[in-house]
């Protein structure tokens, strides 16, 4: 089935709600799954918040570990796209990504700060 492309600015907030952990391929054996290129498959278990709606927490699998995404942090997501799948009666939609990566800080002024140049 075709992937669809999933523009990720549209989804609002993303955070991330369990760290990475490697995708496991085959439980009896605990074997990770890996990529054609040979790198270690993770998933990420991510907070959509969009604005005025509920959270949803969707798995995204990515190729590689990603470096400084801890659970809380906002994240950006590259290249996301849906899979459809299906297995015998079950069905549902995965995600993957070309990459996970934690979002730019934004400094925000804290209260007694306004007006003092706190720089960095």
């Amino acid at each position: 089935m075709p992937s669809i492309p999933v523009e990720t600015s549209r989804l609002g907030v993303l955070r991330c709600a369990v760290g990475p952990e490697p995708k496991i391929a085959d439980f009896e054996t605990q074997q990770v799954k890996k990529d054609r290129d040979g790198n270690t498959i993770y998933t990420v278990g991510v907070t959509v918040r969009q604005e005025g709606r509920r959270v949803s927490v969707i798995e995204i699998a990515v190729p590689g570990e990603p470096k400084d995404v801890v659970e809380g942090t906002e994240i950006r997501v590259t290249g996301m796209e849906a899979l459809a799948w299906a297995m015998g009666d079950r069905h549902g939609i995965s995600f993957r990504a070309a990459a996970i990566t934690p979002a730019p800080a934004t400094s925000a002024p804290t209260a007694g700060s306004a007006g003092k140049g706190g720089g960095a």
